[in-house]
């Protein structure tokens, strides 16, 4: 189940990076970069949504699902503990020196 996860994962993934790169940016043109946009809010006038722009929201859902779920399945194979529970201690005793006889 972990293995079929991972794969949509990864394909989702390559898929979403592809899709982003396809986008044109808003107000991408050399008068965004001075403040000449023709629009006052923060990230320009919003268009019409394209086949792009849903594909990104679904692939971005399906992202973020898909590593939630392999998160949840990597800690619940695991168990509980700690990452450093099969760690031993790095700390090695010093023997303690014999305190000097007193001389007579």
């Amino acid at each position: 189940m972990i293995t079929l996860i991972t794969i949509v994962h990864v394909f989702v993934c390559l898929f979403l990076v592809i899709v982003v790169l396809l986008q044109s940016g808003q107000s991408g043109d050399i008068a965004a970069a001075f403040g000449g946009s023709g629009s006052q809010t923060a990230f320009g006038p919003r268009g019409a949504a394209t086949i792009l722009t849903k594909a990104t929201t679904w692939c971005a859902i399906i992202f973020m699902v898909t590593s939630i779920t392999l998160s949840v399945m990597a800690s619940r194979k695991k168990g509980p503990g700690s990452v450093l529970s099969g760690v031993g201690s790095s700390q090695t005793q010093i023997p303690a020196k014999p305190a000097p006889q007193p001389s007579k």
